[in-house]
């Protein structure tokens, strides 16, 4: 098993080595693969430094946390980026709509990513996944099987908190409940949610564990891999938060736990497009695989891969076998029922 923080140290490290630092990259260079990324580049160079390692092939890469995607499009034929690596199904979405993505046929990507995380017709692939947990207070809360659905039960009033329910990771799961339940379903689950919350929906995941701590609510929705960064991270207070909580792995009714996923797409007009493919398959190989998901505490995308220990601690992920390309696709909806319930008001 990687060490996650000796790992992190090593790829934070490594992360200025190829990086292109905002500067263009000729279309016609050989022998190199151009990464557009609002991923860290910290938390996969070593991976990439392994790609390089292994094909002679040099990595460059942009990091922006925001309009990627939209930078390709501007650049049209001129782009250099020849992989988009993202987080979140909708903007592997976002991708899609945009129309800078271009079809992959790859049987190794095909036989190492299960149907439900990669596009039907190949435009993008899993990578890692993230399960969207519930933490619960160590201290008050004793349950351990939970659902999605029993958030809306009556007995949490006053005890749930949570980020805005229009964040990527919280429309996702809005998204499933749809594709699970219709959207009248989900309309009342969101309001049943809502009437249940400790206070107004406010900062990140992170915040629901300090907020648990102190009392103000006693449990909330969470990604697995930030108890990670708070357990093992370098921020005392953080770590005090990790400690309040235990993480619950919630499924749906007759139905498993909900994932999202980071991802890859081949640009459309990817220059390197035979490095580019040489890329997203190596990313899909056990070592690959291993270390990308073990430095940010994910789940790798491929089955069969050992886990970080502390993941492997939250219990045994059972993913529900819903398309992602499903959920993607019903995120308007689920946004515009989240406005419709007021429920970030």
């Amino acid at each position: 098993m990687l060490n996650a923080k000796f790992a992190r140290g090593l790829l934070f490290g490594a992360a200025a080595l190829g990086t292109l630092a905002g500067s263009a990259v000729s279309a016609s260079a050989q022998g190199v693969v151009n990464v557009y990324t609002n991923r860290e580049p910290g938390l996969y160079s070593a991976t990439l430094d392994e790609f390089t390692k292994a094909t002679g092939i040099k990595v460059n890469a942009i990091f922006s946390e925001q309009g990627l995607a939209e930078r390709i499009k501007a650049e049209g034929e001129n782009s250099p980026a020849d992989v988009l690596i993202t987080v979140d199904i909708g903007k592997l979405q976002e991708a899609l709509d945009l129309g800078i993505t271009q079809p992959v046929r790859s049987e190794a990507l095909v036989s190492a990513i299960p149907a439900s995380a990669r596009d039907p017709e190949g435009r993008w692939f899993g990578l890692s996944m993230r399960a969207r947990a519930i933490y619960a207070s160590k201290d008050r809360v004793k349950d351990n099987a939970l659902t999605y659905e029993g958030l809306a039960d009556p007995k949490w009033k006053g005890k749930i908190c949570t980020r805005s329910f229009q964040h990527q990771y919280n429309l996702a799961l809005t998204s499933a409940m749809i594709v699970k339940h219709g959207e009248a379903k989900t309309e009342e689950w969101l309001r049943g949610v809502k009437a249940n919350l400790a206070k107004k929906p406010s900062g990140g995941d992170r915040d629901v564990a300090k907020d648990i701590l102190a009392g103000v609510c006693d449990i909330g929705l969470g990604n697995t891999y930030y108890v990670g960064l708070m357990t093992e991270g370098t921020n005392p207070e953080q770590k005090k938060w990790a400690e309040a909580i235990h993480v619950i792995l919630p499924t749906f009714q007759n139905g498993g736990t909900h994932i999202n996923v980071s991802g890859i797409v081949m640009t459309k007009n990817a220059p390197n497009r035979e490095n580019a493919l040489k890329l997203m398959e190596f990313m899909a190989t056990p070592k690959a695989q291993h270390v990308f998901a073990d430095v940010n505490y994910e789940y790798p995308i491929r089955a069969g891969i050992e886990i970080n220990p502390l993941v492997k601690s939250f219990g045994d992920l059972k993913a529900d076998p819903m398309s992602l390309s499903d959920v993607a696709k019903n995120r308007a909806k689920a946004s515009a029922l989240v406005d419709k319930v007021g429920f970030d008001r």
